[in-house]
């Protein structure tokens, strides 16, 4: 019974969510492509190649058994989380560029996952056991996660007076489907989940820290402004939880998988509130000794 409402509840809720992220997407997020391409491009393209290359180093770090591994892999694949823009927002860094990033990441998904999956299994020997034809593969998560982006995006070009009054509305549901989904996945086996937080506590603890590190470096060399680095490193630190559960469930249905993810996010959330306060606190610092060193009348 609770296996079938998972399976019913995902396909929903990643429905509603990628809806909701093609509303945020406007034409002048696309021509920001072309006024900041080294920032997007390391945003998007360079978390598809370093994180699942320091989610394998991890697993071979921590030990971590053939569930756990393939759960970390599977995040480590996934396109940017939504809930990056609020980070971002808290944060008062860059939320356009958050929100471009995190559109972008999510179009381009259908086929960097199966692309992630196939590089994966060729360097490190594991897959992230999906069966199908890679062709199948593209084909079922361009079902999945292209067709709901993109009628967001056409909502938003076509009634835009539907996408202003809903939106908020809809990101709303989509954040209470999320929470009905993860509550779903630790009611299915409680014990499982709680017996294995000791082993996935630290590693999502020690991949949410690492990525935001390694966001921050990887964003220095293309822009000086601290807002748009710090927004970079929330982008590599949050993963789409929403589509890691899809495909653990509805592709290869592995509910066991999802619970990484489950595991991810409710360790994801205080790790990034706690980035959020340090950069503000740093960001005020900074300006308060701008300030006091500044000419003197």
């Amino acid at each position: 019974m609770m296996k079938t409402l998972i399976e019913i509840a995902v396909p929903a809720m990643t429905i509603v969510l990628l809806t909701a992220v093609g509303l945020d997407l406007r034409a002048g997020d696309f021509v920001r492509v072309r006024r900041q391409p080294a920032v997007l491009l390391v945003g998007v393209i360079a978390p598809a190649i370093l994180l699942p290359l320091l989610a394998f180093g991890l697993t071979l770090l921590f030990q971590t058994g053939p569930g756990v591994t393939a759960g970390v892999l599977l995040i480590a694949a996934c396109p940017i989380g939504g809930i990056s823009n609020a980070y971002v927002y808290l944060a008062r860094a860059s939320v356009a560029l958050s929100v471009t990033l995190s559109g972008l990441s999510c179009l381009c998904a259908s086929l960097t996952i199966p692309l992630i999956g196939k590089w994966l299994k060729l360097i490190t020997g594991r897959p992230l056991d999906v069966a199908a034809p890679m062709r199948l593969q593209i084909a079922q998560l361009v079902v999945m996660l292209a067709l709901p982006l993109t009628l967001g995006i056409w909502l938003r070009q076509r009634a835009p007076e539907f996408a202003a009054r809903y939106h908020a509305a809809l990101q709303r549901l989509a954040f209470m489907a999320l929470t009905v989904v993860l509550f779903l996945v630790i009611a299915e086996d409680p014990n499982a989940f709680v017996g294995g937080l000791s082993k996935t506590v630290p590693i999502a603890v020690a991949f949410v820290l690492s990525s935001l590190i390694v966001g921050w470096m990887v964003a220095a060399p293309v822009t000086r402004n601290r807002g748009d680095r710090f927004t970079v490193a929330v982008e590599f630190g949050t993963r789409n939880v929403s589509i890691a559960t899809a495909i653990a469930v509805t592709l290869l249905g592995r509910i066991d998988f999802a619970r990484f993810a489950t595991t991810y996010f409710l360790t994801e959330v205080p790790l990034m509130l706690l980035a959020v306060f340090a950069f503000r606190r740093v960001q005020a610092l900074l300006s308060t000794q701008a300030v006091a060193s500044g000419p003197k009348q």
